[in-house]
């Protein structure tokens, strides 16, 4: 799938397929993470691949805002260890996973753990030692049906980019 084709058509699934996610998949999509750029070239994530069914069905208690994981075939939790900026770190590498998730017929939807209490006991089911970070939880599957939307709409290209300074609206001839 063209790049550019796979950025327009990503669209966010929250109901899987039982099928499991082959291992040549998911190879590329952890490569993708592990080629993300990252500040100063740190690369200081860590990323916890989880396909036990108990195990995510115990996450898909934990993580309310994402009781869907119990569907997924498999679960990557996002990791930084003291990483000078973890969230934008975090961020490119979850959306190169994405992208070739996506690019592969794999849906994907992350999962905000912002609850102390939930953080704390996901980092202890899955081991994840107390001073790093956990960033989300991205379950992955094949999507249990078809997306017919085009998506959510989007703000025209003139109201979002400004041209030389704030508020020109005007792209330079």
């Amino acid at each position: 799938m063209d790049v550019y084709q796979c950025i327009r058509s990503r669209r966010t699934v929250r109901a899987y397929k039982p099928d499991p996610i082959p291992q040549e998949a998911l190879h590329k999509v952890l490569q993708a993470a592990r080629w993300a750029p990252s500040s100063s070239n740190t690369q200081k994530w860590n990323f916890v691949v989880v396909q036990d069914r108990g195990t995510l069905a115990t996450l898909g208690k934990i993580a309310t805002h994402g009781t869907f994981i119990v569907q997924a075939p498999l679960v990557i939790a996002v990791v930084m260890d003291n990483a000078p900026r973890p969230q934008l770190d975090a961020g490119r590498a979850l959306q190169q996973m994405e992208l070739m998730a996506w690019s592969q017929g794999i849906g994907m939807c992350f999962v905000g753990v912002r609850e102390a209490e939930q953080q704390q006991a996901i980092k202890k089911l899955l081991s994840i030692p107390e001073a790093m970070e956990l960033i989300t939880l991205l379950p992955f599957g094949y999507p249990a049906e078809v997306t017919k939307s085009p998506g959510a709409p989007r703000l025209p290209m003139e109201e979002i980019v400004h041209w030389e300074s704030f508020g020109e609206r005007v792209s330079p001839a």
